[in-house]
């Protein structure tokens, strides 16, 4: 089972046992995680799940395995024959995240159980 899921401004398919650096997270190394905006859930079970804009019911938990700082990378800009020249570097932080789970709360499976347990209660009430 896979999921889309959006955080910091991006989106990113994850699942299971996966380790995905996302945008810098609060929260410290081996503290859970949730995430609640699921764009699409995915997977074994046949059709994929489409939200507008939201899957409802949909959650990816997982487990803050880094928080740290990318590569640096230079930023140079230049303007040709004026002798502007700047050099900056940059590194962006990040949160790494293992994907533990990604549930789903089928609306289908609820009142297959609630119509289940009244039957139950009418066969009991004649006996």
């Amino acid at each position: 089972m896979y999921a889309v899921i959006r955080t910091g401004g991006k989106q990113y398919r994850v699942g299971p046992g996966d380790v995905v650096r996302v945008e810098k997270l609060p929260g410290e190394v081996g503290e859970e995680i949730s995430f609640d905006d699921i764009l699409m859930v995915g997977g074994d079970e046949g059709e994929p799940v489409v939200g507008q804009p939201n899957v409802k019911g949909a959650k990816v938990s997982g487990k803050i395995v880094a928080q740290d700082r990318a590569k640096k990378i230079t930023v140079f800009k230049h303007k040709r024959r004026k002798g502007y020249r700047l050099k900056q570097g940059h590194r962006q932080y990040y949160t790494g995240v293992e994907i533990d789970s990604v549930d789903i709360a089928t609306k289908k499976s609820a009142p297959k159980k609630a119509k289940a347990d009244a039957e139950a209660a009418a066969s009991e009430e004649t006996d």
